[in-house]
């Protein structure tokens, strides 16, 4: 029988850290863009930091609750202990943590709106509905093969785009670049998730995209994201951007490593491992890519 954690362990571990990289990169992305386009606004850059991880985390919590009522998370999943599917949470203490962190998401996105006006307010009601539509709701988007999509538009070209908005009051092509690239290594980090969940996300009638079409075509979309991301670098240097904003390329080799690990796939402990190294290799992405920009 598995040990119970503490309070705080269970919790901790149900915001589940390894994505919150997600949820910093784009801001930390959008935000060295505008300090390179003289529109840094510190207040601004930390008010949808804010927004962003609660955006994450209620989202988390969705997960859990969803999953669990829907039958994903049972016995036979590899991957870490759900706090609602092991008994540590009820099921209506989850809904409500869930509530209350997007209500507090709510709040934060609402001093956004004296930077980029009343138009934030929809994307940030867009985003909180999306959150909870990704698992729960009549057409749950997790479960119809739109999670990738979710993941791409909202923690890449929404969350890129309306750090740099706010801040600038503008978006360009070079925002919506950075912002493809943040989102492609974002989606690499959900794919990684569901990679190792295929087989109960089957059994659960979760249609992910790799139950779909299996791991063959997963490890394609993996490496050509990667790919992607890193060449977005190249085409910001022809734009007119200083060499330095290629530093991300450094991590060409660390990229190659994660595309084998993920085609050899040695078992759940691998992929447990290759998830968390994903989403690290996200936040380097980003700090070089901030790094570049400043210089």
């Amino acid at each position: 029988m598995t040990e119970r954690p503490s309070s705080f362990q269970i919790w901790f571990q149900a915001a589940r850290p390894r994505t919150l990289p997600a949820a910093v990169a784009p801001v930390l992305a959008g935000s060295a863009l505008a300090w390179h386009d003289g529109g840094f606004q510190a207040a601004a850059a930390c008010a949808c930091l804010a927004f962003a991880l609660l955006i994450q985390i209620g989202t988390n919590f969705a997960n859990d609750y969803y999953d669990h009522k829907k039958g994903a998370d049972t016995a036979e999943r590899v991957g870490p202990r759900r706090a609602v599917a092991m008994g540590w949470v009820r099921p209506a203490t989850m809904r409500a943590a869930m509530w209350l962190v997007f209500a507090a998401a709510f709040l934060a996105g609402l001093t956004l709106l004296r930077f980029g006006g009343w138009p934030l307010l929809a994307i940030g009601v867009t985003s909180i509905l999306c959150g909870i539509a990704y698992t729960g709701g009549p057409f749950p988007l997790a479960y119809n093969g739109l999670g990738d999509v979710f993941v791409f538009v909202f923690f890449g070209l929404v969350a890129v785009g309306a750090t740099y908005f706010v801040q600038t009051g503008t978006l360009t092509l070079d925002a919506m670049l950075v912002a493809s690239a943040i989102g492609l290594l974002s989606v690499n980090i959900l794919l990684v998730n569901n990679y190792r969940d295929m087989e109960t996300d089957a059994k659960a009638g979760k249609r992910t995209l790799i139950v779909r079409f299996g791991r063959g075509v997963a490890c394609v979309q993996f490496c050509v994201s990667l790919a992607l991301a890193l060449g977005v670098t190249a085409v910001l240097w022809v734009r007119g951007f200083s060499a330095w904003v290629m530093l991300p390329l450094l991590l060409a080799p660390l990229a190659v490593s994660h595309a084998r690990r993920l085609r050899r796939d040695t078992g759940p402990a691998q992929r447990i491992a290759l998830l968390g190294d994903t989403g690290k290799l996200l936040a380097l992405y980003a700090l070089l890519l901030a790094a570049g920009l400043a210089m």
